[in-house]
């Protein structure tokens, strides 16, 4: 099985537990990711891992993953798009294109962004419920190389996709520089 196939699998079932810890009267906290709160972050996560999911097995997908809203156990739905992904990057999904929301990319990117999505999104969720983050050096540093490969400067700054980098050391940990690179604060989760 391929170094990031294995990410994606520990990183998937870390964020599942993450959603599984969320207590109900925690939903509608701020989170570090701008115009979410918990419970719109946690849609956001699994819309974009279920499109990811199914496109990755060759399913065709037409829901907004933007417009969806999770039912009553999240961590159930996230649990289930994220054992249709590894299955299908293990069945070899990241050596083919794959069709996205309007373009075909690399299969091997593509599984690059789910883990990007999830560890920096995790990291939101950790920091905004006070729960510890779970990603090791290793997942994190996946998602930190993949996230430098792709993340352009047109995508940063007010009312884009990522913030500006926030500087850290290069001695900081893994999960740290990449939540600086995609311009949040690591500092965050030190104060929470």
């Amino acid at each position: 099985m391929p170094a990031d196939t294995a990410n994606l699998a520990a990183v998937t079932d870390k964020t599942t537990t993450l959603l599984a810890g969320i207590r109900p009267e925690k939903r509608a906290l701020p989170t570090p990711c701008p115009d979410y709160d918990v419970a719109t972050l946690t849609d956001h996560l699994i819309g974009w891992l279920r499109m990811f999911a199914a496109r990755a097995a060759g399913v065709d997908y037409h829901d907004d993953p933007n417009s969806y809203r999770c039912g009553v156990d999240p961590a159930a739905e996230f649990a289930a798009a994220g054992e249709q992904a590894v299955a299908a990057f293990r069945a070899g999904a990241a050596d083919r294109p794959l069709r996205m929301t309007s373009s075909e990319l690399p299969g091997a990117m593509v599984l690059g962004m789910v883990l990007v999505e999830c560890v920096g999104h995790g990291w939101d969720l950790a920091v905004a419920t006070g729960q510890p983050v779970p990603y090791t050096e290793l997942e994190a540093q996946a998602a930190l190389d993949t996230a430098r490969g792709m993340l352009m400067p047109a995508y940063r700054g007010p009312g884009k996709t990522f913030g500006y980098e926030v500087e850290v050391g290069a001695d900081a940990p893994a999960v740290d520089r990449l939540i600086a690179f995609i311009g949040r604060d690591p500092a965050l989760h030190r104060a929470s």
